[in-house]
């Protein structure tokens, strides 16, 4: 299983600011992150494309 942090969230959507990451990943359509760690939470690689492919697709991955 891979796993994402923040930045790796960032540079996936085009290198958006750090506000904007924690925007769009507090959101509650966003995948729910699957631990809280003290350098923060991380989220499944594979939830977050699938995010990507449904609602920002013209930056998935093909």
């Amino acid at each position: 299983m891979e796993l994402v942090g923040a930045h790796e969230i960032r540079v996936m959507l085009g290198n958006i600011s750090k506000q904007r990451v924690y925007v769009i990943t507090s959101h509650r359509n966003f995948p729910e992150p699957v631990a809280d760690l003290m350098q923060g939470k991380v989220w499944r690689k594979s939830d977050v494309e699938q995010w990507i492919k449904q609602h920002r697709p013209d930056l998935a991955a093909d």
